[in-house]
């Protein structure tokens, strides 16, 4: 299923002499005043999972959906209003002389009902195509046309066929304007899908009145609008949730990340090493140049290759505990994890868990394997500045562990607690997430300077005499 490419969900025909102008004719009067809140009605209810999402759905309906909803309105709703249908509106109309070659399209276009339509070997697609209803087993003989040439023996058409007029037992019919095309697989798993629901409301009615599925179809035939919505929504959550999210040097990238706050250094080194899964890394900072005890474990698993790929990292400094992962799902295990092990003993101070990013491209939808997305080193630094920039938001204004639990703006109130918050903020600066990913710090510290008054330290060189 063509989950972006609207020009190949489905497929448009022109409605044939008569019909066209009926349905026309149907169009307009829906979009009179009179019946514009049965006109909402009517295509919110078809069109369920776009309206409720409203500006936050994540797919807009194609407009074979869009088309099909209508035509559902025109032939299948009856307003809750008490007005007459829409066809028996312009049936009854005595204002305008409607031509006799509409007329004769009015009771078809009534009893019309939306199907799914396997298409089977057969015919010729320029003339007559043979279909096969997935609901019932009916046999169509469905007029051809240059829409049709590229549709394939085994593909199953979501749409509304009607029946051209004259004999009320012809099985000659005609492509009611659009269509959605689904392999055969789709087109059975949304007719199971729709089937659930049809039991549902058997079940719920107490009543096995919609066994005949000309009846279900024409009462409920919307419902399948719905489980189509539902295969497209559920077929990108599926291709969003399988992006792999890679470093410029193949690695995963650690997207998902969490902060937390310690005041006994050697005693989280210690339990972090025996903990399950863990491996010594190397000297956090050491390789960036930057002074300071810190200690790092990793975790590996395998990429797309099979080859061994760090997927979580942990980076242990004298007041913190980084926790880098390459999934939201990861860090909750680590994180649970760490709640076990050390207790009251560690202090979450905040959290990211949102993927990068990245507008899916149709071809991406459409590949088989999962979509491999590259994350650049400045959309990095973007992610670690706005990550660092909310956790310490409120930084100086909550407890401090390194600090007795008093808060960084209350202990600077002495001179030396001023120092002491001095050095915690040099402190974070030289152990920052950024030198291990970026190369440089990723905040500017001088803003946590500032809020409890000192003095400005330029960028990468933090005072000696705090370093001690």
């Amino acid at each position: 299923m063509k989950l972006a490419n609207e020009s190949q969900a489905g497929i448009s025909a022109p409605f044939p002499p008569g019909l066209d102008g009926l349905v026309a004719r149907v169009a307009a009067l829906s979009l009179s005043p009179q019946f514009s809140e049965e006109r909402n009605r009517a295509l919110s209810l078809a069109l369920r999972f776009y309206v409720e999402a409203g500006e936050t759905a994540l797919l807009a309906p194609f407009a074979q959906e869009v088309d099909l909803a209508a035509l559902t309105m025109y032939a299948d709703y009856y307003p809750q209003n008490g007005q007459l249908t829409l066809i028996e509106q312009v049936r009854d109309v005595v204002t305008e002389h409607i031509p006799e070659e509409e007329r004769a399209w009015m009771d078809p276009l009534k009893h019309s009902y939306m199907d799914l339509v396997e298409i089977l070997p057969g015919g010729h697609a320029m003339e007559r195509w043979v279909g096969r209803s997935l609901g019932n087993g009916r046999l169509y003989q469905v007029q051809g046309g240059a829409f049709s040439q590229g549709l394939q023996s085994g593909q199953v058409l979501l749409t509304r066929l009607v029946q051209q007029p004259g004999d009320p037992e012809t099985d000659r019919v005609v492509l009611a304007g659009s269509a959605l095309v689904l392999s055969l697989a789709e087109g059975q798993a949304l007719y199971e899908a729709t089937s659930e629901l049809r039991r549902e409301r058997e079940i719920n009615a107490g009543s096995f009145e919609l066994g005949d599925w000309h009846e279900f179809a024409k009462r409920f035939g919307y419902e399948m609008l719905w489980g189509y919505a539902q295969m497209r929504l559920d077929r990108l959550r599926n291709v969003v949730t399988g992006i792999r999210y890679r470093a410029p040097d193949g690695q995963p990238y650690l997207y998902a990340v969490a902060l937390y706050e310690h005041r006994e250094f050697t005693l989280f080194r210690d339990r972090l090493a025996e903990m399950d899964g863990l491996e010594a890394g190397s000297a956090a900072l050491a390789e960036a140049g930057v002074p300071g005890a810190s200690a790092r474990w990793v975790r590996h698993g395998s990429n797309e290759s099979g080859a061994a790929a760090i997927v979580a990292r942990l980076t242990l400094t004298p007041t913190q505990l980084w926790v880098e992962t390459d999934s939201r799902e990861r860090l909750d295990a680590l994180k649970h994890q760490l709640a076990s092990v050390f207790g009251f003993s560690i202090h979450f101070r905040g959290e990211s868990t949102a993927p990068p990013p990245h507008r899916l491209r149709v071809e991406e939808l459409d590949a088989e394997q999962p979509v491999r997305v590259v994350v650049p080193a400045g959309q990095d630094a973007s992610f670690l500045k706005t990550f660092l920039e909310t956790v310490y938001l409120e930084w100086t204004d909550r407890a401090a562990p390194v600090l007795g639990g008093q808060t960084p703006r209350h202990a600077a109130a002495t001179p030396a607690g001023l120092g002491q918050v001095a050095r915690l903020i040099d402190e974070m600066e030289r152990h920052d997430l950024g030198w291990s990913r970026i190369g440089k710090p990723a905040f500017d510290y001088n803003v946590l300077r500032g809020h409890v008054g000192i003095e400005e330290v330029r960028r990468g060189d933090v005072p000696a005499e705090r370093t001690r």
